[in-house]
């Protein structure tokens, strides 16, 4: 039997056109996972400064040596990435949102004056938690952190709920929220689940219907259901390095 995930690593188009909106409120381009990494050291605020310094603006589409200088600075700081191949494609744009989220500056995707600055500085997020291992979702800044003993291991970009009306499963009005609290994951799938809203990525439920999960599409602002969504390659890294297993505490903030 053919698996969802290979089903969309084949054809990634005409799979995103079956599954519909999941937490959603719009669907954006699709993207293919990508491998694990290696466990990642923790975040410092101090961290070392890149073998080459990034001095040109960026965006999406661009290539080459400046391009990987940005994508091994983002690693260092923290920010999840899927590898430093010199090629700014989605998973770059993801981690300079959560940069620039975390630094609080326009939520752009492009590497600019202000980016490069926070770069220079060395800007992270940190951990509300300060023992045990967490998964912090900020709202305010819509970033999922993973924290060790009070020091994050990783920033990765998400989208939680919008605060906007929609319409139940039940027919009755609902506000798209992600309720603050702390949380357990009781429940996951290890493939495309499918739901009322549509099929959700490898979801890992932690508050009733309310899932971490992989999508297509993780818009820079809050916009699904009450889920907090990532990138598929994210999800999976979640996945395969345990952060999310059953029992393991999910705080929303």
């Amino acid at each position: 039997m053919v698996s969802p995930r290979s089903l969309f690593a084949r054809n990634p188009i005409r799979t995103t056109l079956l599954l519909g909106p999941a937490c959603a409120l719009a669907l954006g381009a699709s993207l293919i996972a990508s491998p694990a990494h290696a466990a990642p050291a923790p975040v410092s605020a101090s961290a070392a400064a890149p073998a080459a310094a990034v001095t040109a603006d960026l965006r999406s589409g661009d290539s080459g040596e400046q391009v990987r200088a940005l994508q091994e600075r983002l690693s260092e700081l923290g920010y999840w990435i899927d590898g430093a191949d010199g090629e700014f494609g989605m998973h770059t744009e993801h981690a300079v949102l959560a940069m620039q989220k975390a630094a609080g500056i326009d939520r752009d995707g492009i590497v600019g004056s202000a980016t490069r600055g926070a770069l220079d500085e060395g800007t992270v997020p940190s951990a509300t938690t300060e023992s045990g291992s967490v998964v912090e979702i900020d709202l305010e800044r819509q970033l999922l952190l993973v924290v060790t003993e009070g020091e994050v291991q990783r920033v990765i970009h998400t989208s939680t709920g919008s605060g906007q009306p929609y319409e139940g499963s039940d027919g009755d009005e609902r506000i798209a929220v992600t309720p603050e609290g702390s949380y357990s994951v009781f429940r996951d799938v290890d493939s495309w689940d499918p739901g009322p809203y549509g099929a959700l990525y490898r979801p890992k439920y932690f508050n009733g219907g309310i899932a971490v999960h992989g999508y297509p599409s993780v818009p820079a602002q809050a916009a699904s259901k009450g889920c907090a969504r990532v990138s598929l390659a994210a999800m999976d890294w979640l996945w395969e390095q345990g952060h999310l297993d059953i029992h393991a505490t999910v705080l929303v903030r």
